[in-house]
């Protein structure tokens, strides 16, 4: 049986979906660091406790004392001026992904956060820490 023009390329519309909905690990873990920095600016604790991993949640049961922390903590993260991604990296077949982000906090200092995102059982990602470093030279122009 031959399909005809528009029935074969209905079909293929209709794979096309189920193809890009398997994203890159990498581009998944930016996206969520991107949601939570966006909550941070919004002082949405909800939000941005949500894109935490149970591991952090365990550490911090309660968003009020989660946001507390990165507010006290983690403040380039928390109130970031300028942001970009650097490094990255995808563990264990896109299990763990390791993502440098570099930051010019609102005091004009430049910092690194490497970021550990964590796949979980939904397939979804979270973060699962962050380690802050000061960058004290700038290799930039």
């Amino acid at each position: 049986m031959r399909l005809s023009p528009v029935l074969a390329v209905s079909a293929l519309l209709l794979a096309l979906p189920v193809a890009a909905h398997a994203e890159d690990p990498v581009e998944a873990g930016q996206s969520i660091i991107e949601r939570q920095i966006a909550a941070f600016l919004k002082n949405d604790a909800d939000a941005a406790y949500s894109y935490a991993s149970p591991t952090i949640r365990s550490i911090f049961p309660d968003k009020g004392r989660f946001f507390d922390m990165v507010r006290k903590s983690y403040t380039p993260v928390y109130r970031p001026g300028n942001y970009a991604f650097g490094r990255s990296k995808s563990i264990n077949g896109g299990e763990t992904v390791i993502q440098e982000l570099l930051i010019t906090g609102t005091e004009g200092k430049d910092y690194s956060a490497v970021y550990q995102l964590q796949r979980q059982p939904d397939g979804s990602y979270k973060i699962n820490g962050v380690q802050m470093l000061r960058t004290t030279q700038s290799t930039g122009i």
